[in-house]
């Protein structure tokens, strides 16, 4: 007669029970981890908050694939001398259309952010789907109705979209206009980012997708050639995005401390007046729109770090805001006339 296994019933039913507690145990652990890294949300977001004096403590969340396209369509409105109140409408518009993604469906042919049609005249389907092309055409648009700033943000937009639903537009100017603010470079420190941003050896074999090289595309593509041009330069016939603005590291943010890294990493980008046609924008608010788009862009572009103005941002904190740098504070020397600087990641 064969002996009992030495592993009966129970000993397994034991065995199995605490494998089960384990697996909980990390489960909860990598949670609180996840909660502990992205201030709560569980997992990468973005946040914009009321700013002024006569902010009210409103925020608005989204994520960062919706802070990448918000920064585009704020930085082309921008580009084309557009006010403030062009973006939030165009933002408003945006996030009712496609909810801020760039999605290759819709209504019958509508594709992109603004789920414009091929057959209506938009542009073919590989422009449409460019949220810098699309963001471009809705300006080119609403520039042609008389009055728009004056008129309700859901007359406005539905002149430009002949939308079904022309009064959906509405509801979304409250957090527009919060996102308007921080991406036009109005509300200073306003936008921040949760997360960490992927190594940078994680972003493909070429690189193509990270570094000081991918940040100047980027930017190239959103705001023009201009925006990486020093004081005085002139933007000559060859690529745009040229490392030679951005491979010099300013004084005045070099004494910034915690700056890390070799300047290979840093992007920094001038910010007077006189470095690009201004179109009646201040040295500040061209300043806090380039360090906000970099927040926006940071999951994208793994950049970990932004300064300007005496301010700096910083990725994988539990607290991303805002920061005061040391020794900037009241009657320290950093100015809105500083550049920005970006650092990527490793």
């Amino acid at each position: 007669m064969p002996e009992p296994s030495p592993h009966s019933p129970k000993r397994r039913g034991r065995l199995l029970r605490a494998l089960g507690a384990l697996v909980v145990l990390l489960a909860v652990a990598a949670y609180l981890a996840v909660q502990y890294v992205t201030g709560g949300r569980g997992g990468p977001g973005c946040e914009v908050v009321a700013g002024g004096a006569d902010a009210d403590g409103t925020t608005y969340e989204f994520t960062p694939e919706q802070a990448v396209n918000a920064a585009t369509i704020a930085a082309v409105g921008t580009g084309r001398g557009m006010p403030e109140r062009a973006v939030t409408i165009a933002l408003a518009t945006a996030l009712q259309e496609s909810g801020l993604r760039n999605i290759a469906h819709g209504d019958r042919d509508s594709l992109g952010l603004f789920q414009q049609r091929p057959s209506q005249g938009w542009g073919t389907e590989k422009e449409i789907m460019d949220p810098t092309y699309a963001a471009g055409e809705f300006y080119r648009h609403l520039a042609k109705v008389d009055g728009y700033t004056e008129l309700p943000l859901t007359v406005a937009a539905q002149r430009v979209q002949r939308s079904g639903f022309p009064e959906a537009y509405a509801k979304h100017e409250p957090d527009a206009a919060l996102l308007s603010a921080a991406l036009t470079g109005n509300a200073a420190a306003t936008l921040s980012c949760t997360g960490t941003p992927a190594p940078a050896a994680s972003a493909g074999a070429a690189g193509e997708s990270w570094g000081p090289d991918a940040v100047r595309a980027a930017l190239a593509r959103d705001f023009g050639r201009d925006a990486l041009q020093p004081v005085g330069a002139e933007v000559g016939a060859g690529d745009g995005a040229s490392p030679a603005p951005a491979a010099s590291t300013s004084s005045t943010a070099s004494p910034a401390p915690g700056a890390g890294g070799s300047d290979e990493r840093v992007v920094t980008l001038p910010v007077s007046a006189g470095s690009s046609p201004a179109k009646g924008r201040s040295d500040r608010q061209r300043g806090w729109q380039l360090a906000q788009w970099a927040v926006a862009n940071s999951s994208a572009l793994h950049i970990e770090r932004v300064v300007y103005g005496g301010r700096e941002w910083t990725a994988g904190n539990v607290d991303t805001r805002w920061r005061t740098v040391r020794g900037t504070g009241a009657g320290g020397s950093a100015t809105t006339a500083d550049p920005v600087r970006i650092v990527t990641a490793r």
